[in-house]
């Protein structure tokens, strides 16, 4: 246990980085960077970075006007491979190009003395419009797609009384219809990593623009100690 006088940096990293973004999730963040992960900055990691796949600029984002960065968390292993992406923030549609990238992305491996260790780095990965796409530029593009999009739905019946001790979530709703990320909003912080798993196996009819299914939040309640094959219940999207 570290010293009162000489408290854990990689703890005090962590501190900062929830005073600056705050919310039920940094609760989380916190007690993994003091299990042991060193948070390192984005230069730090940019410079470990040996293979950075570039994400594509989906075509529907582009039609709809849709630009701006995406934040994203990555875990990466001792070998420098990334274990765990998380969207922090950005448009659904970008979010999810974004995950299809970074998880390919290589890290030469961090060294500290002589030991190698994971770690944990933030992301901002920037899409912008150029040419063409600027000539007719809406004022407001993306609340203009979010009243054309037809939010995703679950599947399945929705548990008629959730425990106390249910966590709310916002999960981000692929194409497919499955889950490609989740963010706990509110409940006990003791039951994040089962509501992770529990929502990761639900299934979601897909967000619809037109004929197109897109990737979309929604906001799930996930009971405590529900069964993986129930269905969440819904109480809105973005």
């Amino acid at each position: 246990m570290p010293s009162p006088l000489r408290p854990n940096p990689r703890l005090l990293s962590a501190l900062v980085l929830c005073v600056a973004w705050g919310g039920a999730r940094c609760a989380a963040q916190s007690a993994r960077d003091a299990a042991g992960l060193d948070v390192l900055d984005n230069k730090s990691a940019a410079r470990l970075l040996v293979d950075e796949i570039k994400p594509e600029y989906p075509p529907l984002a582009k039609v709809n006007y849709i630009q701006g960065s995406v934040r994203v968390q990555l875990r990466v292993t001792r070998e420098g491979h990334v274990a765990e992406a998380h969207i922090v923030r950005g448009h659904p549609f970008l979010a999810e190009a974004t995950l299809q990238a970074v998880r390919h992305w290589i890290y030469r491996p961090l060294a500290r003395g002589s030991e190698v260790r994971e770690f944990l780095t933030f992301v901002d990965v920037k899409f912008s419009l150029r040419g063409r796409n600027l000539e007719n530029l809406p004022p407001t593009p993306e609340q203009d797609l979010d009243r054309q999009v037809q939010p995703p739905a679950l599947l399945g019946d929705a548990p008629a009384d959730p425990s106390p001790d249910a966590v709310r979530m916002r999960v981000l709703v692929g194409a497919k219809g499955h889950v490609l990320d989740e963010e706990p909003l509110d409940g006990p912080p003791t039951g994040y990593g089962a509501a992770r798993r529990t929502v990761e196996e639900w299934q979601f009819k897909p967000a619809r623009w037109g004929n197109h299914t897109v990737p979309w939040y929604l906001d799930v309640v996930v009971p405590a100690n529900a069964p993986r094959e129930d269905a969440p219940r819904a109480d809105g999207s973005r």
